[in-house]
């Protein structure tokens, strides 16, 4: 079951080497198993929620890239707080808010926001493997930081993602008008007198907050798929301003929950499974929003020059 239970259990019944798809798809016990991970169902939704919804910003906002920056700083903080012995959440939390406070006070403007990015990005990375490879405790736990844990996820842990979510929640209900507005026409928005920038920073820091919570569970480099796929899923199949994020936290709550569900019974991580729904999910709405666009391109012609009867 997961990361940690890998190491422990027998290869099988009779000790042989299980089947590949064993180890992939194993349902033995699954009843028992699922009790244990009521935790991981919860905070699967909640990252599920917040993650869709912070997802339509990052889309909209084309900021990418710098959730992929912000996870490679929130893992350097999970790192170093777990080889000093502080608590891992609380130190992804640090390292996430000082990657998006530099994201977010450097890169103005697209092109130096990217620049500083790209040089935060190898930073943290060293650091976190810096700090990893200091780090003498079980392998499952630095194993667990770069591809995910939720089946490890216990009451204390819960409870600082319950309260980092709600902050997150709370600060998107307050900003969410502000920030649709400025993404998507930042000139007109600054013209009205809306403060572009302030928002912009604030944004970052929110982004910060979710990829510490989504590094807790998905790990430091599959974060995107929780932030950014379902999010572009969505956008896809409708430009509505209220059916992209239904949408997009549907999504994010399917591939989240899905991937729990089937990795309970197996002795993968969870990050392949959530990424993969995720990836499906993705896959069948650029389907949907292809075949949309090629029956408007045909019904469009026949609409603007309408066919001229021959006398």
């Amino acid at each position: 079951m997961g990361p940690y239970a890998a190491a422990d259990a027998p290869d099988g019944a009779d000790g042989a080497d299980p089947g590949v798809w064993q180890q992939i798809f194993d349902f033995t016990d699954y009843a028992e198993l699922l009790a244990l991970v009521h935790h991981s169902l919860l905070a699967g939704a909640l990252l599920g929620l917040v993650g869709g919804l912070v997802g339509v910003f990052v889309i909209t906002r084309d900021l990418p890239f710098a959730v992929h920056g912000i996870s490679e700083l929130s893992f350097a903080g999970a790192a170093a707080a777990l080889l000093t012995g502080f608590n891992v959440v609380a130190g992804s939390i640090v390292g996430s808010l000082l990657a998006a406070a530099a994201i977010g006070l450097l890169g103005v403007r697209a092109r130096d926001r990217n620049s500083v990015i790209g040089i935060i990005m190898p930073f943290g990375l060293g650091l976190g493997m810096l700090f990893l490879s200091l780090y003498q405790g079980r392998a499952a736990n630095k194993f667990g930081l770069l591809t995910g844990q939720i089946v490890a996820v216990d009451t204390p842990q819960t409870a600082w993602l319950v309260g980092t979510s709600v902050v997150v929640l709370a600060a998107l209900a307050v900003l969410w008008r502000p920030l649709t507005f400025a993404g998507a026409d930042p000139d007109v928005a600054a013209a009205r007198g809306v403060p572009v920038r302030v928002l912009s920073l604030a944004f970052m820091l929110i982004l910060g907050l979710a990829v510490a919570l989504c590094v807790q569970i998905v790990g430091a480099l599959l974060v995107l798929a929780l932030l950014v796929t379902p999010a572009a899923a969505a956008a896809r199949v409708t430009a509505s301003p209220v059916l992209l994020p239904v949408l997009s936290v549907l999504f994010a709550l399917v591939a989240m929950e899905g991937g729990i569900l089937l990795a309970v019974g197996s002795s993968i991580p969870i990050s392949p499974y959530v990424t993969t729904l995720a990836f499906v999910i993705y896959l069948g709405c650029r389907l949907v929003g292809s075949r949309r666009a090629a029956r408007t391109t045909r019904t469009a012609p026949l609409a603007e020059h309408p066919p001229v009867s021959r006398v």
